[in-house]
Formats: structure tokens, C-alpha cells, sequence
């Protein structure tokens, strides 16, 4: 099986999954379709596939792993929610489609982000509850990295040191921003994965580089696909907004040869995973090479 079809694989059990819990009882019908709007398909779902490889890594559960990849693809998805309305970045537009405030409204979208971060921790401590007591300390461990890459010091503070610093031009600010808003989740999502088969020390370490390697990576492409014409979306968003990028610091060159060190660097740091490292190397180099 090739990488692409690996990882068609793996979205394709992601897709199902989100769908079967979109249907779960008790979600108001309003809320319910902002939410699976939101989350709905058209995303290309990198972070909980990298949940689900650097799982497979060491052997694990599938079928265990694939609730808290779920929960990170939610997770993910409320964060664009939230960062599309007008008090934010004020987006009218997510993946070709009007964002989630115009389709619906702000205040609904603002509860289906909120409903789509709730419902995640409440995924994945559903299913530390149903573990017996050898399995729950690997799963609480796996649940606390999403929430670290989620929250105040990951993702979330990210955001707000991105706010904070519209019209900056400081690369030490520009680190912070994006290995925390972009870079924490994507970590965090491996390192989850990984958590979940209870790993040594050298092998999580090893993890969490290839994480924040291609973290930045992955941002640094964002950043020149959205001044590049031939990206299929609409363009110049960072500029409109004033945001700090690596081609505004660095020029589009820069930032490219900054990008092909990170992936390097990552794929350097699988080494210890030998020959099933494979998907996860080749994830790496598509990076440098995506067009959305």
C-alpha cells in the first residue's frame, strides 16, 4: 500500500467514525448541524492520522487509538470555527465554503465550536472510564497531551499571541505563535498516539521532534500558499490581517529552505523507529509539496 492510499485509508475511518458520533442522541438538531458542518468532510484530517500513525508505530490498538483522533479532528475544527468569526480573523470563507458564522449565524457558531471542544474531552474520557485499571493511565496520559496542545500554552495561547502581535515584525514572537498555534496540536496529536502504547522516554522524545519539525513546516507552507495564486483558495488573508509569516520575515526563499531544514530534521528523528517509520517520512516530505 502506497502513502496515498495509507492515508485515505486512515481518513476514510476517521470520516465514519466522526459520523456515527454526530448522530450520538441529545445534540439539539441547530447544534448538531453547525457542528458536523464544521467538522464535516473536506478537511484533510492531519492530525488525528498522525494520531493514528505514530499509534501503529508501536503496535497499538486501532480501535482504541481512533476516539481520540476523533477528539483531536473536533478540537481542530473549533479552532477554525472560532478563528473565522469577525471578532478574530473574520473569514467568510473555510475550505471553499462560507465559514460556519455565515452559514449560520455567530452565535451558533460560536456554540459549535464550543460543543465541538466539549464533545472531545468528553470522547476521550468516556473511554479512559471504560478502560480497566491497566489500560486508564496510558489513556488519562494520552488525553492530558491534547489538552496541553490544546490549551493556555499550546494552541490557544498561540492564538492570542497572534492577535496580540498583528503588524509586528519580531522572529522571536514569530517562533512562539506558530510552534504553539499550529505547531502544539500537530505534537500533541503524535505524541498522544504514541502515549497510548506507553512508550520509553527516548522514543516519546523522539516523537514530539518530528512534531514540532513538522508543525512548523506545515505552518511555513500555510504561510506562502496563502500569498501564492495557484493555491486554490482565497489569498493574501495573512496580509489583510497584518499577520507575522515567515515570508514576511524571512522572504519566500527563506522560508522554503527554512521549511526543507525542518523536514529533515523530523524525518532524522524517526530513525528510531526503524523500518516502520515509513508512512510517517513520507507524511513529512508531502508537506513541502501540498497545494491546500
Amino acid at each position: 500500500m502506497n502513502h496515498s492510499e495509507k492515508y485515505g485509508l486512515f481518513r476514510d475511518k476517521i470520516e465514519n467514525a466522526l459520523a456515527r458520533y454526530f448522530e450520538a442522541e441529545g445534540i439539539p438538531r441547530a447544534l448538531r448541524n453547525a457542528m458536523a458542518y464544521s467538522a464535516g468532510s473536506g478537511g484533510k484530517r492531519l492530525r488525528p492520522i498522525l494520531l493514528l500513525a505514530a499509534n501503529e508505530l508501536m503496535q497499538g490498538d486501532e480501535a482504541e487509538a481512533l476516539p481520540f483522533a476523533c477528539a483531536v479532528e473536533m478540537i481542530h475544527n473549533y479552532s477554525l470555527v472560532h478563528d473565522d468569526l469577525p471578532a478574530m480573523d473574520n473569514d467568510d470563507f473555510r475550505r471553499g465554503q462560507p465559514a460556519c458564522h455565515r452559514k449560520f449565524g455567530e452565535w451558533l457558531a460560536i456554540l459549535a465550536g464550543d460543543g465541538l471542544l466539549s464533545y472531545a474531552f468528553e470522547i476521550m474520557l468516556s473511554e479512559t472510564a471504560k478502560a480497566g485499571k491497566e489500560r486508564s493511565g496510558a489513556l488519562v496520559k494520552a488525553a492530558l497531551a491534547i489538552a496541553r496542545g490544546a490549551g493556555v500554552s499550546g494552541m490557544v495561547g498561540g492564538q492570542c499571541a497572534d492577535m496580540e502581535n498583528e503588524n509586528a515584525l519580531d522572529l522571536e514572537k514569530l517562533y512562539y505563535i506558530h510552534e504553539r498555534k499550529t505547531g502544539a496540536l500537530i505534537r500533541a496529536s503524535l505524541e498522544a498516539g504514541l502515549l497510548l502504547c506507553s512508550p520509553d522516554d527516548e522514543r516519546l522524545k523522539a516523537i514530539r521532534r518530528y512534531g514540532e519539525c513538522i508543525g512548523l513546516a506545515f505552518q511555513i507552507t500555510d504561510d506562502l500558499l496563502d500569498i501564492s495564486e495557484d493555491a486554490g483558495k482565497p489569498t493574501r488573508s495573512d496580509e489583510k490581517n497584518v499577520k507575522l509569516t515567515f515570508p514576511k520575515v524571512y522572504g519566500v526563499e527563506g522560508a522554503v529552505d527554512i521549511a526543507r531544514a525542518k523536514v529533515e530534521e523530523a524525518i532524522a528523528a524517526l530513525g528510531i523507529f526503524g523500518d516502520r517509520n515509513g508512512f510517517l517520512v513520507q507524511l513529512a516530505n508531502a508537506i513541502l509539496t501540498r497545494k491546500s
